[in-house]
């Protein structure tokens, strides 16, 4: 994994506040992670979010695309190396009784001052004489802090390092925008290693690290930082978050390998710095074997998807996100909803036809046939029972429904035969009455 690569020029954080409607909310890990006696940041962190009813990001199959395509495996960067260093990052746990000691740093503008808690059995990644990362984590369990150091040189004379980062592990606070960290994207590394302690207890509940090689010049939460090869919308910005769809059946991996994919389908991947292509990270811990390592490299990228989860952000200064249950939403349509050009009409309800009848006498009614009765067809909506009232009432639904019912061009469609129907009857009714009206007065002329 080549060294990250640096820029001092604070981008702004892209996606802020550019949230899916109703986008489902993360879901907070049901005890959160820790690490020793600590928390691995707060329950409610980004990292700590399952993610799994987002919605897909529309640069999803580009960012794929621009990272070794669908076909790309996926690679766990740790385990053993055949040497007596074994590749991943390691990390360490001290208490407050260790030395601390002044780092020197080459991007100092955006590292923290430390002192740090570094020495001579501080272990660095790829060993004491590595050319490469040469990250070193620790944390100090009596204030629950983490130190995170990039290009790491200790020295009794006097340290130095690329950068340096502090954390508080019980604080969403991230760093100051446009800040790297001991990582290209301004995050910690600890939080998103998959560790081997975990994996052995049967659950990772955070996102996991992972690098591409080539990066936007842009970040979006929770990054803070980007260190881009090009202002390229196809290639994904730091801190892109990723997830293995939920399609893909793990069922036939070994236990091992199953805990780890089954973060990844709940909690994914976040895009922390530049490296090869779907390289995700773990510490070193000696009881991994390699068994579980090739079983994951069998997986290609295109079991992920991107995911938007700015619909998390509670504030762009904080890791904290926003956490609930709600339905996942229906992904984006791929083309944008054509306009109605010819609007539909307001619906007109008609007015009650109400039919004057005389009262009776003794002579007698004349005996009417009654029109048959429209056949209503199966989507059509009458509100009034027809009931013997010689007053007829017609029924339509005064505006357009919502929830699947019929629309108002449909009411209106079923309402004109109805009423057509309904006049054709008064118009029926209103003859009768007058030719008996006018038989009966013939017959008392004639009488």
């Amino acid at each position: 994994m080549r060294p990250p690569r640096r820029c001092l020029i604070p981008v702004a954080v892209l996606a802020a506040g550019l949230a899916w409607p109703s986008a489902t909310l993360g879901v907070a890990a049901a005890g959160a992670p820790s690490i020793g006696p600590c928390p691995t940041l707060p329950a409610d962190n980004v990292w700590n979010t399952d993610v799994s009813g987002l919605p897909v990001s529309p640069s999803s199959a580009a960012w794929i695309a621009s990272s070794g395509g669908a076909g790309q495996h996926i690679h766990p960067d740790w385990g053993p190396s055949g040497t007596s260093v074994a590749y991943g990052i390691p990390w360490q746990l001290v208490d407050s009784s260790h030395q601390k000691v002044p780092v020197s740093f080459q991007y100092a503008s955006e590292s923290d001052a430390g002192p740090y808690p570094l020495g001579p059995d501080t272990p660095i990644e790829g060993g004491s004489s590595s050319t490469g990362d040469r990250h070193a984590l620790v944390v100090d369990t009596s204030t629950c802090t983490l130190y995170e150091t990039w290009d790491t040189h200790y020295a009794s004379g006097g340290s130095t390092a690329g950068s340096g980062a502090v954390f508080s592990l019980s604080s969403n606070a991230l760093r100051p925008a446009g800040w790297t960290s001991a990582d290209a994207a301004g995050l910690p590394i600890l939080p998103g290693l998959v560790r081997y302690g975990e994996v052995q207890a049967g659950a990772i509940r955070h996102a996991i690290r992972f690098t591409v090689s080539r990066t936007d010049t842009s970040y979006v939460w929770p990054a803070r930082h980007q260190a881009g090869s090009a202002a390229d919308a196809s290639l994904p910005p730091m801190g892109a978050r990723f997830r293995m769809k939920s399609s893909v059946d793990i069922s036939g991996f070994s236990a091992q390998a199953r805990v780890i994919l089954t973060a990844m389908q709940r909690y994914g991947l976040i895009l922390a710095d530049n490296g090869s292509n779907w390289y995700f990270q773990g510490d070193t811990d000696p009881g991994w074997g390699s068994g579980v390592l090739t079983e994951l490299k069998s997986i290609p990228a295109g079991d992920f998807e991107a995911v938007d989860e700015s619909s998390l952000m509670v504030d762009p200064n904080s890791g904290q996100a926003r956490q609930g249950t709600a339905p996942a939403p229906a992904p984006p349509p791929a083309t944008p909803t054509p306009l109605l050009l010819h609007p539909v009409p307001p619906v007109l309800t008609p007015a009650p036809v109400a039919i004057a009848v005389p009262p009776p006498t003794d002579a007698p009614a004349p005996e009417l046939s009654p029109s048959p009765a429209a056949t209503p067809s199966p989507d059509t909506a009458v509100g009034a029972t027809p009931s013997p009232d010689p007053s007829i009432v017609v029924a339509v639904p005064a505006s357009r429904t919502t929830g699947g019912g019929p629309s108002a061009r449909d009411a209106l469609s079923a309402a004109i035969p109805v009423a057509a129907a309904a006049a054709g009857l008064g118009l029926f009714v209103a003859s009768g009455v007058h030719l008996w009206q006018r038989r009966r007065r013939r017959r008392l002329l004639d009488g």
